[in-house]
């Protein structure tokens, strides 16, 4: 009884039959099928050798069939098959070399052979690829196809062969995919002696190796920085990449700066290194660099180059970092990519994560052996934000947008394949240096607290300046006199604290608010991790401004100044997990608020008093709160905002006197020395 099974094929014409299948069926076949047009596979089931065969069609028909003939049948032979055949008793060993002309790609030079007679790899690989159970040796041996090893191999190096950037090269792997090579390694059939490759993988895929901290930096690393330190120095020393990805408070700017340090102390002379960052938090990383790294040269550009009249090689000749903006990198990209540069870092790389972008192609086209990518969120919408940032990084590791798409991105995203899923988990996992609150909890402090020193923008920055000279003529003609100049004197000061924060606040043309573009790219990152934040100001128009900016961020956000009538209802709304931030005054926020559920806290402006200040964060820091809270201090640079701040942290007695009485509004008593400072 002959078994036929319908198959889904515009060539072909194929019978299935069993054990007791006719000769006639077969001769059929056979009759109907041109002369050399055959196409032969073999399987193994239950240690029975069976062939199936497909004949080419011209005869017209229209449905197809399946032959399954066994080696026990009749004594038909159909071309290509040979009796008698014997199962080995070895299995297949496979040698692996490797072969690199750049050092960014290995070529893998596949060795076959089965009881000492070499097999042709890519035969071998084309039977797996197609399914075969067994693999026929020209001697009249076989050996088995469907084992767990021999389908490790298949999947790997279909897989690489699918990532490869040029997939008509031969079988490559990129010096990122060390994870395939690891799964190579771990299978019984590969024997791999290949030092250069297998050096660089081995360091990848364990701890990196133990480095002291430079005398120079100021900071005392904790132990989860110090390893994202050796990490980072660990890939600048091999030329590879990364993606630094802790979560936001957790000092990625330190460890950065700490591996820059090293690498300078080790080899002055290499070019510098360049840091692009989105405006706003441009002043931060110079202000953080001259903190924790003081013997770094660091050289800022906050102008386009044509417009300070000088060239690039000539400002960063002498320098160790250059620090730049996004907009400014885009626009005058040619001049950047004519430098030479040890290694390039995108601060908030979420900045650039589209492919399309012109921010994106100039970072991709920089030429350096070391790029690393920053941010608190690598993956915000889908999959191809992660393969954006890694494609910058590790150029290699996840191959093209395409193949990542299929391979990847599909399975994950719409088919919820936990296998792809793992497997991608696995691909990053040397690359991506990924640390939460949660997970470095123990050696976080109850409290931790960073000043982050934001550029204002440059047409912010003019309407400062031009207002700066004006109230400091008029304060300093008024300070002799203190008693009868207080009120004015007050509220100039106020005018300037204002006109740091937002141009619109003091009457003066809206431009762009530095604090509001941080914000706005901080509290989605911060939210999006799973925090609770409270954002805190003396000022309530800038307040509510910020509040609808957050809610236009897609964050959901409380808001409670003097003026809010229901306030127990905003408060029980924020505690119920309604909303994710919680915007509060300094005045409807001072007294009777425990707000545990926040382990977050921003400052948007800092306060006369710093007692104030304290009072204001310990909202989050009170009994029943089991996490670490972090606090921002927002701060626009090179205003009265930052004078402030020094008055708060280098004399502290000064301004104990300074504020007097009068600490519990919130203004301070003010004498002349103080004014001077604050105008300075």
């Amino acid at each position: 009884m002959s078994v036929l099974e319908a198959v889904e094929s515009d060539a072909a014409f194929i019978v299935s039959a069993d054990q007791r299948g006719t000769r006639h069926q077969l001769e059929a076949v056979v009759a109907s099928g041109e002369p050399g047009r055959w196409y032969h596979r073999v399987h193994l089931e239950a240690d029975e050798v069976t062939h199936d065969y497909t004949a080419a069609c011209t005869c017209g028909v229209e449905d197809c069939v399946h032959i399954r003939a066994a080696l026990a049948a009749s004594q038909t032979h159909l071309p290509g098959m040979a009796p008698g055949r014997r199962r080995t008793t070895e299995g297949p060993r496979l040698q692996i070399g490797t072969s690199t002309e750049d050092g960014d790609w290995f070529d893998l030079n596949v060795t076959v052979t089965v009881a000492g007679e070499q097999v042709d790899f890519r035969q071998l690989f084309a039977a797996l690829v197609r399914g075969e159970s067994v693999y026929l040796l020209p001697d009249g041996w076989y050996f088995p196809l469907n084992t767990p090893e021999l389908e490790t191999l298949r999947r790997v190096i279909e897989e690489a062969r699918t990532l490869n950037d040029a997939p008509s090269s031969g079988l490559r792997l990129s010096r990122y995919q060390v994870d395939l090579w690891d799964e190579l390694t771990e299978l019984d059939l590969v024997a791999a002696d290949e030092h250069q490759w297998w050096q660089q993988v081995a360091a990848l895929t364990g701890e990196p190796e133990a480095l002291a901290v430079p005398q120079s930096i100021t900071a005392d690393l904790r132990d989860y920085q110090r390893r994202g330190y050796q990490w980072l120095s660990f890939l600048y020393d091999h030329r590879l990449g990364g993606v630094l990805a802790d979560d936001m408070g957790l000092g990625k700017t330190l460890q950065a700066l700490t591996m820059i340090q090293r690498a300078r102390d080790l080899a002055p002379e290499e070019p510098p290194f360049l840091i692009v960052a989105p405006t706003s938090v441009v002043g931060n990383w110079r202000s953080e660099a001259a903190r924790f790294a003081p013997q770094l040269d660091v050289v800022v550009i906050s102008e386009t180059l044509r417009r300070s009249g000088a060239s690039l090689s000539g400002r960063i000749a002498e320098a160790d970092v250059v620090i730049t903006s996004y907009a400014l990198f885009r626009i005058e990209s040619a001049q950047y990519h004519a430098s030479r540069w040890s290694g390039l870092i995108l601060d908030e790389a979420q900045m650039i994560k589209n492919p399309a972008s012109q921010g994106y192609r100039a970072a991709r086209d920089l030429s350096t052996g070391f790029t690393v990518a920053i941010t608190g969120t690598p993956l915000e919408n889908n999959l191809l934000e992660l393969w954006a940032l890694v494609s910058l990084c590790c150029p290699g590791l996840l191959g093209r947008r395409e193949a990542f798409g299929r391979i990847y991105r599909v399975p994950i995203e719409k088919e919820r394949d936990a296998e792809a899923l793992g497997r991608l988990q696995r691909r990053l996992r040397p690359f991506m240096l990924r640390r939460t609150k949660e997970t470095v909890a123990a050696e976080l402090p109850p409290k931790q607290e960073q000043v982050l020193t934001l550029s204002l923008h440059p047409e912010h920055r003019m309407i400062y300046d031009r207002r700066l000279q004006r109230e400091r003529q008029k304060v300093l003609g008024l300070v002799d006199d203190m008693g009868a100049n207080r009120f004015q004197i007050l509220a100039a000061l106020n005018h300037l604290r204002q006109l740091a924060l937002d141009t619109e606040l003091v009457g003066e043309t809206p431009v762009p608010s530095a604090k509001l573009e941080a914000l706005t790219q901080m509290l989605p990152e911060i939210t999006g991790e799973g925090h609770r934040v409270l954002v805190l100001s003396q000022f309530t128009r800038f307040l509510s401004k910020a509040h609808r900016a957050v809610e236009e961020a897609g964050v959901a956000s409380s808001y409670l100044d003097g003026s809010t009538r229901e306030r127990q209802r905003v408060i029980t709304e924020f505690r119920s997990g309604a909303t994710e931030a919680f915007f509060i005054s300094l005045k409807a926020g001072g007294f009777g608020l425990n707000l545990a559920e926040a382990d977050y806290v921003m400052l948007l402006d800092p306060w006369w008093n710093p007692a104030a200040e304290e009072q204001a964060i310990d909202r989050t820091h009170r009994i029943g709160q089991s996490r670490s809270v972090m606090v921002y201090r927002l701060i626009a640079g090179e205003t009265i905002e930052s004078k402030v701040l020094g008055l708060q942290e280098s004399k502290r007695a000064l301004f104990d006197t300074v504020l007097g009485a009068s600490e519990a509004a919130g203004e301070p008593v003010l004498n002349a020395e103080a004014i001077r400072e604050l105008l300075q």
